[in-house]
């Protein structure tokens, strides 16, 4: 057998643009696979707390929510992308409505039932359609009910993706994908899966960093797997950090959403004095770079160990119903939001950059597309605005199928795929190099590399990449792959691709700040920051 399985579709991830995908292919395509690294509910969009953003509202207007992007992006959106994107909103809410998705409502004072709408930063309008504060949890197990029910999609848990395998097209002009090497995490042993099509939906690689709001899924698999078949990657430097992590020794990775500013919570310092007015007239509403490098600035100046979130004006019953997520994790740590202030941080949250792919979510590859935070479409430019994440999943991967259902019928059947060898690997009896620099990349990617960069931090983090490299790929040689050692492979490698652009970046622009060249350079357009393998 030249490989184990063959599928139409194959898709790596199960988060929201995976699954929105696959259910979206699943009428017209009868083999269609959705690879998730660990459980379905272990991506990003299960965590995502604030909701999606799309024009409800009588007194908003699409122009407004592209000019508010464009705004956030800080002139490296694609007016195009944005566009497109933007107009789909409402369609997009529409469709997961109709997978089930149950999204907060408001009465009116005439009686009407309505969505409520929340504004977050960057938004200058009530235009984020949510689930409480669990939109990211509501949407996925949805989808994830849906594509369980469905007879053309095959779910398939603990599978990590090794390799992408390419091979030539028949007519030698190009290179196309042909499936993946899969390492099966439960039987510990690497398979072969074909497909005539396969799709990155892998998420980012917030993990890269020693502070992340993200899971332990998103260390930048997708990114690093298209990266070294191939394909081009842009804008890495432009590494989100949210404002507001929430701060105790026992909380790992827990966001409190944008929303709360959104309805009025403030930021304040120990002593319970607002600050972000000195950094923006917009102040907590102005957009998450400009908050957190405000917060980092504050705890460097001051030497705190956080700053606080204070919503407690708000009623009790007013936070309880629009923060019940948060309000009951808080309180799991003695922190009860109704009546005192939340401890937070900026951490590593969203990854602006990625797989360079075009408007129907096509990479460099044939037949190799990539969708949602693997992908750089254009949408974000150099920072994506609040909520327009899950929309950006959404929208393309409604692009991916409609282009793939145009070209499927007509992609040549696979060739034959060699086995993974493992004929001259062992298993490994030194675990601990793994963990080690695990450990060590993450600690100096947020020393050098992190909301504030200089020259000489992002020399001097370059230097220990290109060491940790050459140990990654010694071990790898050597010993049997695992979970953890093809995520340390994949880390180094998006740790080398964020620094390389950061250091192409002559100016300080939306997330990329770095004090030798504090300020924006106006003297020509922007350019993207474009790398070719």
């Amino acid at each position: 057998m030249p490989y184990s399985r063959n599928y139409d579709v194959l898709i790596v991830g199960s988060g929201g643009a995976g699954l929105s995908l696959a259910l979206k292919l699943a009428e017209h395509s009868t083999r269609i696979a959705v690879l998730s690294k660990f459980a379905l509910t272990a991506g990003s969009t299960y965590y995502a707390q604030g909701g999606i953003s799309a024009v409800f509202d009588a007194d908003d207007s699409i122009k407004s929510h592209i000019e508010d992007t464009l705004n956030a992006g800080a002139g490296l959106c694609n007016p195009d992308i944005v566009r497109l994107t933007v107009t789909h909103g409402k369609s997009s809410i529409d469709w997961l409505r109709k997978q089930g998705v149950v999204f907060t409502e408001e009465q009116t004072e005439s009686g009407e039932i309505k969505l409520h709408l929340n504004r977050e930063g960057g938004h200058s309008h009530r235009r984020v359609v949510h689930t409480a504060d669990a939109t990211g949890k509501a949407v996925s197990l949805s989808l994830i009910e849906r594509a369980q029910a469905h007879a053309n999609i095959e779910l398939l848990e603990h599978y990590n993706v090794v390799e992408l395998i390419t091979a030539p097209t028949p007519d030698h002009a190009e290179k196309r994908v042909v499936g993946v090497y899969v390492l099966d995490s439960k039987k510990q042993q690497v398979t072969t899966l074909a497909a005539r099509v396969v799709v990155l939906a892998t998420g980012g690689a917030s993990k890269v960093y020693l502070y992340s709001t993200n899971p332990q899924s998103a260390t930048g698999d997708g990114i690093a797997l298209a990266w070294r078949a191939g394909c081009r990657i842009s804008n890495m430097e432009f590494m989100q950090f949210h404002p507001t992590c929430l701060y105790h020794p026992n909380a790992r990775s827990f966001l409190i959403s944008e929303a709360v500013r959104g309805e009025g919570g403030r930021l304040i310092l120990p002593d319970g004095s607002p600050f972000m007015q000195h950094f923006d007239p917009r102040g907590e509403l102005a957009p998450r770079d400009i908050v957190a490098r405000a917060i980092d600035h504050e705890i460097k100046k001051r030497g705190i160990d956080c700053v606080y979130l204070d919503i407690s004006h708000k009623s009790e019953s007013f936070i309880r119903e629009h923060f019940p997520t948060i309000y009951r994790k808080c309180l799991k740590f003695g922190i009860d939001i109704t009546k005192q202030p939340i401890p937070v941080v900026p951490a590593a949250h969203y990854t602006c950059g990625g797989v360079l792919t075009d408007s129907h979510a096509r990479t460099d590859i044939a037949n190799l597309y990539a969708v949602g935070e693997v992908a750089s479409t254009g949408l974000h430019g150099a920072n994506r605005m609040a909520s327009n994440s899950l929309l950006e999943c959404l929208v393309f991967a409604d692009r991916a199928s409609e282009d793939i259902l145009q070209k499927i019928a007509f992609i040549p059947p696979t060739p034959k795929i060699p086995d993974w060898d493992e004929s001259k690997v062992s298993d490994s009896d030194e675990e601990v190099v793994v963990s080690h620099n695990w450990d060590e990349l993450r600690h100096f990617m947020w020393d050098y590399v992190g909301i504030v960069r200089t020259d000489k931090r992002l020399s001097r983090a370059m230097s220990r990449v290109e060491l940790l490299k050459k140990e990654i790929a010694e071990y790898y040689s050597h010993f049997r792959v695992t979970s953890d050692l093809l995520e340390l492979r994949n880390l180094v490698i998006v740790a080398e691709l964020i620094i390389r652009c950061a250091q192409q970046r002559k100016e300080s622009r939306g997330l990329h700040y770095t004090l030798d060249y504090p300020e924006t350079d106006n003297s020509k357009p922007p350019q993207n920051t474009i790398l070719t393998p």
